[in-house]
């Protein structure tokens, strides 16, 4: 007996169809809109479809992108998904025979790859330049606090001076190959999957190049069986940025470590600042634990996305379309608020020089200079010198002295471990244990001092420009193509 019920199940309509069609609504009705313009000027072009018909179909479609009120529809299980909607209006309008031509050489497969492509083309094309603006912010504030003393850590104990300039350059660093892994997601959104059809591209003289430049893709993705079975733009795309809040996640930690009373290197101005209902002495700042949260949350979203591709067959499915795709643009939100928040905390923090200076003192920080110096001018091995200053700090500690006033400390560690008065006099020692004195020093390449510091500095500044100019060169593609499209459509219906 044949199964002749026109509408689907109740149920299925419920938890299927019709949050996929609100996912369409909401995201996708534009995209699909220019990949119908474009694809009707491609097949009038190539001479698949005869003059009168394309124009009949391009007078038709204008009509209903105008009359069509899309936010406001609704699911009633008359229409599978948006697409078929949009071809049962062109039936109403021109009849079957004419409203069919429309899908001439084309199926869901390609069209479903290129809207998804299109939407997550806008979305990281955003999300670059948030990234930018965020490395920008990190550029100009480690200029700033290029000279900037503070305590860098090492297993969760102070190790040595650095500057506030230095550490975010490292910061810096992270993010300019974060962005550059993700230039590349772009560059693998950057293909179009039109003219794959459903599998195997078509019998009809297409013109695959043409539909690609005419909805702004560099060019079509090559392989038609690829262009519905590769869905490496999608685990690329969210790969990259899952790693681009990894880290900013272990920035934050040390944020929020500097930040504590005990510690207290970093201060965070009033305007970041929480205080407690009940205990008037506390500053919270707590936009840190939201960052926290926030860049956890957009990790877990993107590996979401990431691991519903696991183990799927190589080919057409459902697990990379529809919900999969919607559900990981709450990655872009939740990292978005990331960028945009930490793009405003970070130079406006600013670095306590009493703290650090007082933390500096307590755990004898520059202690591994005073070793150096101790092997260029006194001609020792640097595993006497090591012992010597690991002698010397451990005095000056248990005596609640700062570094600077071992002296006395030193020389008897010295004159203990070698037999001999040291030529490194009072002065000269000073010096050697001065945390300024300590980074000036550090004059090789990639080190804190002023000289590595301002190449660095330049360094990143050339690399944002040239992403800033790829970002500017996709997006001028793009509009030129929507121009182009428009026009040749415009010029169908006036026909």
């Amino acid at each position: 007996m044949s199964d002749t019920t026109r509408f689907p199940d109740p149920v299925y309509q419920e938890t299927v169809l019709a949050p996929l069609f609100e996912g369409a609504k909401a995201h996708y009705a534009t995209h699909i809109q220019a990949i119908n313009r474009a694809h009707l000027v491609m097949l009038s072009e190539t001479g698949i479809l005869a003059q009168d018909t394309a124009s009949a179909l391009a007078r038709a479609l204008t009509a209903i992108d105008t009359e069509v009120d899309v936010p406001s529809l609704t699911y009633t299980g008359e229409h599978e998904d948006y697409f078929f909607l949009v071809e049962s209006e062109l039936k109403r309008r021109l009849g079957p025979d004419v409203a069919g031509a429309l899908h001439t050489a084309r199926s869901r497969n390609d069209m479903d790859h290129t809207v998804f492509k299109m939407a997550l083309r806008g979305r990281t094309d955003a999300f670059m330049a948030q990234a930018i603006a965020l490395a920008d912010a990190l550029v100009a504030t480690a200029r700033r606090e290029r000279d900037t003393l503070i305590v860098a850590y090492t297993h969760g104990q102070p190790a040595q001076p650095t500057t506030w300039g230095h550490y975010l350059g490292a910061v810096i660093e992270v993010l300019l190959r974060d962005l550059a892994r993700l230039d590349a997601a772009c560059s693998a959104l950057d293909h179009c999957p039109m003219g794959a059809a459903a599998i195997t591209t078509s019998g009809f003289p297409i013109d695959r190049h043409r539909m690609a430049e005419l909805l702004g893709f560099t060019g079509p993705l090559e392989n038609a069986y690829g262009c519905i079975a590769a869905v490496d733009y999608v685990t690329g795309l969210y790969s990259a940025m899952k790693l681009t809040f990894l880290h900013l996640g272990r920035v934050l930690q040390d944020l929020q470590f500097w930040t504590a009373f005990e510690v207290g290197q970093l201060y965070v101005p009033n305007s970041f600042v929480q205080v407690s209902s009940i205990m008037p002495q506390k500053r919270n700042p707590v936009p840190i634990e939201h960052l926290r949260h926030l860049a956890s949350m957009t990790v877990g979203r993107c590996d979401a996305v990431v691991n519903t591709m696991h183990n799927t067959p190589f080919t057409d499915m459902n697990d990379s379309e529809g919900e999969v795709q919607v559900a990981g643009y709450a990655a872009f939100d939740s990292g978005a608020r990331v960028l945009g928040l930490l793009c405003a905390l970070i130079p406006a923090c600013r670095v306590r020089d009493d703290r650090v200076a007082a933390n500096m003192d307590a755990a004898c920080v520059t202690v591994t200079e005073l070793a150096d110096t101790l092997v260029r001018v006194e001609g020792l091995s640097f595993r006497q010198a090591h012992e010597i200053a690991a002698l010397t700090a451990r005095a000056v500690i248990k005596a609640g002295q700062p570094l600077g006033a071992g002296y006395a400390a030193f020389l008897d560690a010295f004159e203990g471990e070698t037999g001999r008065t040291p030529t490194l006099d009072a002065d000269a020692y000073s010096t050697a244990v001065s945390p300024a004195h300590f980074v000036a020093a550090r004059t090789r390449f990639g080190g804190p001092a002023a000289a590595p510091m301002n190449a660095a500095i330049a360094g990143y500044t050339r690399v944002l420009d040239r992403l800033r100019a790829v970002q500017a060169a996709r997006l001028a593609r793009i509009t030129t193509a929507e121009s182009a499209r428009d026009a040749a459509f415009r010029r169908l219906t006036e026909e």
